[in-house]
């Protein structure tokens, strides 16, 4: 059976572009944003009142195969379906190889890999792998779209660090209705190092994928995204990996989170009801140098974190998100899921529990980038629906990129409303936040990051191969409405000295225009002694 669009999914593009033209200061923003009907719902709160009475539902492994070449070969395949989220009422859903969300690819460091994605939906798609270094002609981005009934064969070779990455849809301007929808699923990477480490892998049983998302139901049981704040739709109730009020039971003594923030636009902060401390141990791009203890970790859409969390037998234990710190006027905040607490998960450990032994004190060796290695020094300033004063244009180079280079990238929230910023391609380091070093959370690689108003993140990054002047690469917020609205540019990575040419011209273009590409800017090198 063939889609149809969601009727009560709605994509208010206009009202959040005439946004960028309100924002004079807190109080002017209050008074827009009340006038559009985009102030949200205010404070949501459902601690203790989720009954958790539903097994968590863990995404299957997706099946593979190594063909003669020695490439591992992956089916994906777009549909619609029908999901029971609640025993008698049916929603209607988008899935991947099921009705809703898509299976688990796991693939290692050093593979060759094929994904067969075929689209059997009724509206044009894509499938971004978000995390992967890998061609542009590869990357899933609105350049790549999947027509209904074709199949795209992307392929390329695993050349990163074991990591939890993720998949989704990137069609421009309806990359939040695909998603929330339900395509989207995770990425687990492997290689020798992490294999090496005492830590929980067995997939399913200590080793669990957190797919998190907040979603809203009209009165029939479908979805909808009509309370929306600035930020996007904000959801009253938590599904994760597509399960409302879910429960994990849990046979030993640690497990492994592996969360994924699959949101369009609400920031999390997951902790735990009694305040337990837990270890991060990774973010986006992998493992970091040593566990992190802490009590919470703050996850924009996109972001993911591992964590180890240790239970004592014949407990429970509440993952909660708790109102997460926006740097926003409190207003502001409160309409952007600021003032937000969520009950997401519930750990129910055995009476007996396996022990897993030590968990490691050391994890990935990391060195951290050094500014003086950086040649090109880029400014990047997000305000409306815009960066650098620009939307998005398809036949638009905004930078060029040369092969081999130290890039640094100052990255700017130029209004009191949240926005956060994701670059394609490549992972990247966290030099300093307001001229500070970064919080040890963010000490490790990262692709998405989430930005506080007004304040400077300077990002370093290296392009280290993968050459194409016309295909390019996408940079942009990853709340996903501003995406969808313009809040995104295009890169191309090139040989020294060659020009961007032009981008695929099979796509409607807002402006279409030419894209010779901005070119690097030589950086200026400053030494303190």
């Amino acid at each position: 059976m063939r889609s149809k669009r969601a009727p009560s999914i709605r994509r208010p593009k206009a009202a959040l572009v005439s946004l960028g033209t309100v924002v004079v200061g807190a109080i002017a923003v209050v008074v827009g944003l009340s006038a559009c009907g985009t102030l949200g719902p205010g404070a949501i709160d459902t601690s203790g009142e989720v009954a958790f009475d539903t097994p968590l539902a863990i995404p299957p492994l997706a099946p593979s195969s190594i063909d003669a070449s020695g490439e591992r070969v992956f089916d994906l395949t777009a549909t619609v379906g029908a999901t029971e989220f609640t025993p008698g009422t049916k929603t209607e859903t988008w899935g991947i190889n099921q009705s809703y969300l898509g299976p688990t690819i796991v693939a290692a460091k050093g593979e060759q890999v094929r994904v067969n994605v075929a689209n059997q939906l009724d509206v044009p798609t894509t499938v971004h792998w978000h995390g992967m270094h890998l061609p542009a002609r590869m990357d899933g981005g609105p350049h790549q779209m999947v027509a209904p009934g074709a199949t795209w064969h992307p392929k390329w070779t695993i050349d990163q660090p074991a990591a939890t990455l993720w998949y989704h849809p990137h069609p421009h301007g309806e990359t939040e209705h695909q998603v929330e929808m339900g395509l989207a699923g995770m990425v687990i990477l492997q290689d020798d190092a992490e294999d090496a480490l005492n830590l929980p892998r067995e997939y399913g049983v200590d080793d669990i994928p957190l797919i998190v998302q907040d979603k809203r139901f009209d009165e029939a049981g479908q979805f909808t995204t009509d309370e929306r704040g600035f930020a996007g739709p904000i959801g009253d109730q938590v599904l994760v990996n597509g399960t409302l009020g879910p429960y994990l039971e849990v046979t030993t003594d640690v497990v492994r989170l592996r969360l994924l923030n699959g949101s369009s636009a609400r920031v999390y902060n997951f902790a735990f009801e009694d305040g337990r401390s837990f270890d991060l141990i990774g973010t986006d791009g992998g493992l970091l140098t040593a566990p992190l203890p802490t009590d919470g970790i703050r996850l924009s859409p996109g972001e993911r974190a591992e964590v180890l969390v240790r239970l004592v037998p014949g407990e429970t234990a509440t993952l909660r998100s708790t109102p997460p710190e926006l740097g926003l006027p409190g207003p502001i905040a409160a309409s952007n899921t600021g003032g937000d607490t969520l009950d997401v998960l519930q750990l129910r450990a055995a009476s007996n529990l396996r022990s897993l032994g030590d968990m490691p004190t050391a994890l990935a060796a990391i060195d951290r980038m050094n500014e003086d290695e950086a040649t090109v020094d880029r400014s990047f300033q997000l305000d409306g629906t815009q960066i650098n004063q620009r939307g998005m244009d398809m036949g638009r180079i905004d930078e060029t990129v040369e092969v081999g280079s130290t890039e640094i990238w100052t990255v700017r929230n130029g209004m009191s409303m949240p926005h956060s910023f994701h670059v394609h391609d490549v992972q990247f380091q966290v030099l300093t936040i307001d001229g500070r070093e970064p919080p040890a959370a963010l000490a490790g690689w990262k692709d998405t990051v989430y930005l506080e108003p007004n304040i400077d993140y300077r990002l370093i990054m290296t392009f280290n191969d993968y050459t194409d002047p016309e295909f390019p690469y996408m940079y942009h917020c990853h709340l996903l409405a501003h995406e969808d609205s313009g809040m995104m540019g295009q890169f191309v990575v090139v040989e020294p000295g060659q020009k961007a040419g032009q981008p695929p011209t099979d796509h409607d273009s807002a402006s279409p225009s030419g894209a010779s590409g901005s070119g690097p800017r030589a950086k200026e090198i400053h030494h303190e002694h």
